[in-house]
């Protein structure tokens, strides 16, 4: 063997055994996760402190209102069923929780800023970012202590090690630009807020690192411009070739690409901790662009809702009881959610959800491009 063959294995082993292939690695074990966003993964944490969904949000799969802002199961519910855990229980509700898998601290309308109009008296959760963090201090605190005490509760409680080892998912900022939209912003003032936006996001990210957090999967936001409630609110936008408000779109897209740019940050600064970084946005437009491949119709009208050319009226939501020509009635939805992409006109079906799930899951979105079973933080040794 020549010298030049020798060394081609040499350097072939040495890359091997530093850069295993993906393949070959094993699969991650979470044992928990906790949860951080709005109400595209809240699973009852807002209804906990305000009143309830009415039907016929939750039909699809729960029967009935589960806490979700969707007809069934949302992205964070397909994220714990694939490994293999239980639904999360929203840290808000009182009732029959049960954290041994972790908390989800979403609650919808949760901003990742210090939102100026909260509910009741405006349109936003007060359990922004900051405050989803100081609960998980409380928790983490709080439950050590109750698993000493012993008693009933204390096997509801999520063991120390899982702080570390649990997944770290987050899905957060659409309300953020929202508030800016409906807050009588131009697009180009909301642009300009998105870098303190993402700034904020920083902060709260290290400080959940600071409390042992090593696994973080990163979802950036939607395309806002595709739904309804942009759409119906806005109707002068100018319009892609799909139907979406353009500038509106594009403002997520800015925004996304802050967020990305902090997740490399992040990197930097934590290399010990695994970030991983989420492209929802090009999934869930893809079922705006091309809902017939992908099984969907009518992809920018809601199933849920009433009036108008995206069946969406803020006036008029989903489940709630209206008053047409001298009769009530009740907005319900169309007869095949399963082939519809929004639900409600602000949030998506459980079967896009699903969709959205499948497709982020392999790692084929994700940066680094790593599937969700392979993407924590591991040791060396």
């Amino acid at each position: 063997m020549t010298n030049l063959s020798s060394f081609c294995l040499v350097s072939f082993a040495l890359f091997t055994i530093l850069n295993p292939p993906i393949f070959a690695l094993k699969s991650c074990e979470f044992p928990a996760i906790f949860n951080f966003g709005d109400s595209n993964s809240d699973t009852g944490g807002l209804v906990a402190a305000f009143p309830p969904l009415d039907s016929p949000y939750g039909e699809t799969f729960f029967h009935m209102p589960a806490g979700r802002f969707s007809d069934g199961r949302v992205i964070i519910d397909f994220v714990a069923k694939s490994l293999n855990l239980s639904f999360l229980s929203a840290y808000l509700d009182s009732l029959g929780t049960n954290f041994t898998v972790g908390a989800n601290f979403a609650t919808a309308a949760s901003t990742i800023t210090l939102p100026t109009k909260i509910i009741p008296a405006g349109g936003f959760s007060p359990f922004y970012l900051l405050v989803q963090y100081n609960q998980l201090v409380q928790l983490k605190a709080r439950s050590q202590l109750i698993r000493k005490q012993g008693g009933v509760f204390a096997q509801l409680m999520p063991m120390e090690e899982y702080f570390q080892k649990a997944l770290y998912t987050f899905d957060i900022g659409q309300n953020d630009l929202g508030a800016g939209f409906f807050g009588n912003m131009s697009v180009e003032e909301v642009n300009a807020s998105v870098p303190n936006i993402v700034n904020t996001f920083l902060t709260d990210v290290k400080s959940i690192y600071n409390l042992g957090a090593r696994s973080f999967w990163i979802h950036n936001t939607g395309p806002i411009g595709c739904l309804g409630y942009i759409l119906a609110n806005f109707p002068s936008a100018e319009k892609d070739s799909v139907g979406c408000a353009k500038s509106y779109n594009e403002v997520a897209q800015y925004f996304n690409h802050e967020l990305k740019e902090t997740v490399l940050q992040l990197r930097k600064d934590f290399p010990s901790a695994a970030f991983t970084y989420v492209d929802v946005y090009s999934v869930k437009y893809s079922l705006f662009s091309e809902p017939q491949k992908h099984g969907f119709e009518l992809p920018l009208v809601a199933c849920c809702g009433y009036g108008g050319l995206y069946n969406y009226n803020s006036s008029a939501g989903c489940g709630a009881t209206i008053t047409v020509n001298g009769t009530q009635i009740t907005v319900g939805s169309c007869d095949d959610p399963s082939v519809r992409v929004v639900w409600d006109g602000i949030h998506y079906t459980e079967a896009a959800n699903k969709f959205v799930f499948e497709q982020i899951s392999t790692g084929a979105f994700s940066d680094p491009p790593i599937p969700l079973n392979l993407a924590c933080h591991r040791t060396l040794g």
